[in-house]
């Protein structure tokens, strides 16, 4: 058993991480029977993509209006030309999140990690550092707020990491899983740039695939941007640090980061029922 998926199952039993995991079962549970699911998971879900993509671009500085965003994802409206610097931003993570969509459990964890680097960073980055892990001498320079980045080489062993706990979710609470990824992501920066959009694309794939919140209607990124950017980092500092009441509190966070984007999804899943999304969004 990898180091990764072993450590995760020791986590998985803090009382603190036990509790939240417990709570983020009972709201995706929840979320699953609502009366909305029955006929019309497919317009929830892209509608969960949009308020996801929304959400994770904010994380990052880039903020949009949900209805511009929606536009956007939809074909509806097209992108400057040139993109401005906030556009650059969220055309990557528009695409990143639209593609969890056509990820399976089947589908290889490298070849996920890959294919949601080269969207997230299409505008960001040179061709040649897309869909790979930084190369030695390749460093990062963003979330210098939560922590320096790692050198290369130990991004690259905590990714192995990654892919081993993406490969791990019939052993592995999902919502420790979705956590400990996205925090190994951000912390460990295997990629040049848009790495905090591809730990939050990488969350929802999990939580879907995993089985978590198979209609994938769950808003990940609301979750955690309901909290406040400065929470969201003030946290994931706090897993940096590698302590256990540094861990404990992303965990705690995090894990409950799913209980309310639940909650966002039931209220997508009410729009959707009565016909009024786009009208409360701004």
């Amino acid at each position: 058993m990898p180091d990764a998926v072993r450590a995760a199952g020791e986590i998985a039993t803090w009382p603190a991480v036990a509790a939240a995991v417990d709570e983020s079962r009972q709201a995706c549970t929840a979320l699953r029977w609502h009366q909305a699911l029955r006929r019309r998971i497919p317009e929830a879900a892209a509608e969960s993509r949009v308020r996801g993509a929304a959400a994770s671009m904010e994380l990052e500085g880039a903020r949009l209006p949900v209805d511009v965003v929606r536009d956007l994802m939809r074909g509806a409206v097209g992108w400057h030309d040139p993109l401005d610097p906030v556009e650059r931003v969220a055309k990557g993570t528009i695409a990143a999140t639209a593609a969890t969509e056509s990820f399976t459990a089947a589908t290889a964890p490298l070849q996920v990690l890959a294919r949601l680097h080269l969207l997230a960073a299409a505008e960001l980055v040179p061709a040649e550092e897309l869909g790979r892990p930084r190369n030695d001498g390749e460093d990062c320079r963003e979330l210098l707020e939560v922590s320096p980045a790692p050198a290369a080489d130990e991004a690259r062993m905590r990714l192995r990491g990654v892919v081993a706990l993406m490969s791990a979710l019939d052993v592995v609470p999902v919502p420790v899983a979705a956590a400990l990824a996205h925090a190994e992501l951000v912390h460990s920066r295997p990629f040049t740039r848009a790495n905090g959009t591809v730990a939050r694309a990488v969350e929802r794939y999990i939580v879907r695939a995993g089985g978590l919140d198979p209609t994938g209607v769950a808003v990940t990124e609301a979750g955690h941007g309901e909290a406040g950017g400065a929470a969201y980092l003030g946290a994931l500092s706090g897993y940096a640090r590698g302590d256990r009441d540094g861990v404990t509190l992303w965990m705690t966070q995090a894990i409950g980061a799913l209980t309310r984007a639940a909650r966002e999804g039931e209220r997508v899943a009410d729009a959707v029922l009565a016909g009024k999304l786009g009208d409360s969004d701004g």
